[in-house]
């Protein structure tokens, strides 16, 4: 690996993880490299846009260049660009918002958005990251991950968002096992209070989860006794229809339920 670039990229993790801008002393401090080395380095992503320095304080904080850059990932995404219509097609055969998603280390990136079909102000969340433990769409895509990388996930950190939020090795590990067995995950307020999701693994040609699509919405209205089933059925067509279009089934062989 490239040094200077390594570092270039800490530097950019731990802005992205700071509340506040930091300074070439705190960044060193962080990252554990030289004061001249950071700002030589701050300098140069400076220069590209990828950082900028507050007048006042000489602190950093991120560029809008990154802004460009994460768009233009999400644009190009394969999953993104395949799962736009049946989002669409899943929000209009369940009135729910829908989310889809791909693991990114421990997080789930959210690289589609389909906003329910109600005049309400509703928040555009792609580009969102969420806890893969505390979210379904994480839960469906690790359920249907190499057993390795599950091992992995559960080791932790496993974060929690709310008092209902699952944190236990084994409990989640089992919720897991019954989502290869239902082929659908579920999260009650993990993630929000109030809120809900039902989500189902997109599986490509060679078997393994590339991603999930699910339903989000009130905890209330998603799971409740009169709908849970058919929002669970509809999400996992949605997700199986997806799949095949990956090349998912094309073997023969198909993942357990899907």
């Amino acid at each position: 690996m490239v040094q200077s670039v390594q570092r270039a990229v800490r530097i950019l993790r731990e802005l992205m993880g700071a509340e506040l801008r930091l300074g070439v002393t705190q960044l060193s401090e962080r990252i554990g490299v030289a004061k001249p080395t950071v700002h030589a380095l701050l300098r140069t992503l400076e220069s590209e846009s990828l950082v900028v320095q507050d007048a006042e304080s000489g602190k950093y904080q991120l560029g809008p260049a990154l802004v460009t850059l994460g768009n233009a990932y999400l644009d190009t995404h394969e999953l993104r660009t395949r799962a736009a219509t049946w989002a669409n097609l899943l929000v209009t055969r369940t009135g729910e918002a829908v989310w889809v998603g791909v693991l990114v280390e421990e997080e789930v990136l959210v690289v589609h958005h389909a906003f329910r079909p109600e005049s309400i102000v509703q928040v555009l969340e792609t580009g969102a990251t969420l806890p893969w433990g505390a979210s379904a769409l994480g839960k469906a895509i690790a359920a249907f991950s190499p057993a390795e990388r599950r091992r992995q996930l559960l080791k932790g950190p496993l974060v929690a968002l709310t008092g209902r939020t699952v944190t236990d090795p084994a409990e989640l590990a089992a919720q897991l096992d019954e989502v290869r067995n239902t082929g659908y995950a579920v999260e009650a307020q993990e993630l929000t209070l109030g809120d809900a999701g039902i989500a189902a693994p997109v599986i490509d040609r060679t078997g393994v989860a590339v991603g999930a699509v699910g339903l989000v919405g009130p905890v209330e209205r998603l799971l409740c006794d009169e709908r849970r089933q058919d929002f669970a059925i509809a999400t996992r067509e949605t997700a199986r229809n997806l799949s095949s279009e990956l090349g998912a089934f094309r073997g023969g062989g198909r993942p357990a339920m899907l």
